[in-house]
């Protein structure tokens, strides 16, 4: 629960699956405002370092046009060793990104940025593993008729039909998703969003 006196949290993104996780610790934006940025990747950049990035110019560009309110962005990167996954907009690339990860483990990260009302950025990662059992060209086949898979990081939702797929899971679900909830409720009370406290945790330096 924000305290009375909170200043108005803003929402960076439009995922209606980040205002659901928001939801479950009981917060509701005041405003969604999703950023427009090139999410392109820098050469040699690591995965964990763009997803950093991307959550922090995500924050900047919409805290510019909110000051004094809290800004919340995040950014969820699909990666396979150094490899950075698409978000699948085709069928082709939602193919190739789960014959990719069939039968191994791959990483997620989940950035989170939250600018508070005086303009400072905290910044935190959530890092996760996850294991596909090897998937056969009917399972592939099923998932994408599914068409869930659509704009997802890696091509699949792990809330969804995917979950059958997943032979293990070590971190963050609500990360995989594509919000971290633990990370993005220390932020929350750090900024005085959340009267609960959850105690301190070492915020990460960007780069």
């Amino acid at each position: 629960m924000a305290s009375s006196n909170a200043p108005r949290l803003i929402l960076a993104s439009a995922s209606p699956r980040r205002v659901d996780l928001l939801a479950l610790m009981g917060v509701v934006p005041d405003a969604i405002d999703p950023a427009d940025i090139d999410e392109t990747p820098l050469k040699a950049e690591r995965p964990d370092v763009y997803a950093r990035r991307v959550a922090a110019d995500k924050a900047a560009v919409v805290g510019a046009r909110h000051p004094g309110a809290l800004v919340l962005a995040a950014d969820t990167v699909v990666c396979a060793g150094q490899r950075i996954l698409p978000k699948a907009e085709t069928e082709a690339e939602a193919r190739a990104c789960l014959a990719l990860l069939s039968g191994r483990r791959h990483r997620v990260h989940s950035a989170v940025t939250l600018i508070d009302a005086a303009g400072t950025a905290r910044h935190k990662l959530s890092t996760s593993i996850v294991t596909f059992k090897r998937l056969s060209a009917q399972e592939i086949d099923a998932y994408i008729a599914s068409d869930e898979w659509r704009g997802k990081a890696g091509g699949y939702a792990i809330q969804g039909r995917a979950a059958g797929l997943i032979r293990a899971l070590s971190g963050s679900h609500s990360g995989v998703m594509g919000l971290p909830m633990f990370e993005t409720r220390a932020l929350l009370i750090t900024a005085g969003h959340l009267a609960l406290s959850g105690g301190n945790q070492q915020e990460l330096p960007l780069g």
